[in-house]
């Protein structure tokens, strides 16, 4: 499986930790198939009770617009076909993925591809970027972003444009056509100061 063919998703939530009861209140998700988006999902979801006056004003979610929103077991099942077995990316996707698994978990469903983390990424090939955050990235390789950070579907978005533009500059710094899946789940357990040395010799392997 390649690196380019994974479903990008993004979470907006009452709060930080699905541990503490917090739940989702929108999902985005772009599909990638060899690089191209070949489909989206978004839909805002009720939460079963109000949302703070913080989260509204962060994400420009309303509780009015929560009100007439489906309840998260039908979002989630929706969006569970949606995904079917495909590769996972998030950009943070230890918070993303704690999501995913708690909202199909109440659906007695289990996530079934591998997540990967575009943060995580980021920190080992844009080692000189000021920070890693999402709208930092952006910036740092002059994406053109026209909409609002805080909604789920921009952010994945963008998110899949970072992600692609950071598996090219992976590509021609180190002369490798395909990177596969595996390759950037190492990547991400490996120190910073040895992925030159992994990509070398990885791509040493391939050619």
């Amino acid at each position: 499986m390649l690196a380019n063919s994974i479903v990008v998703l993004d979470f907006e939530t009452t709060g930080l930790s699905p541990d503490q009861g917090d739940r989702a209140i929108e999902i985005g998700a772009v599909k990638l198939e060899n690089g191209i988006v070949t489909d989206r999902f978004q839909a805002l979801m009720n939460p079963g009770r109000r949302i703070n006056s913080f989260i509204e004003n962060y994400t420009g979610i309303s509780n009015t617009m929560l009100a007439t929103a489906l309840p998260c077991a039908e979002v989630m099942t929706d969006f569970a076909d949606f995904i079917g077995e495909s590769n996972l990316l998030a950009h943070n996707a230890s918070f993303d993925s704690r999501f995913l698994t708690a909202e199909f978990s109440n659906l007695g469903r289990q996530v079934l591809g591998e997540f990967t983390c575009s943060l995580l990424v980021s920190r080992r090939i844009y080692q000189d970027a000021p920070n890693h955050k999402l709208g930092t990235l952006i910036n740092y390789k002059n994406i053109a972003a026209d909409g609002s950070f805080h909604r789920a579907l921009f952010d994945a978005e963008m998110t899949a444009e970072l992600w692609l533009i950071m598996l090219k500059d992976i590509s021609e710094r180190y002369g490798l056509e395909n990177i596969p899946f595996s390759l950037i789940k190492r990547l991400t357990r490996t120190p910073k100061a040895q992925i030159a040395k992994l990509l070398t010799n990885y791509a040493a392997k391939v050619l």
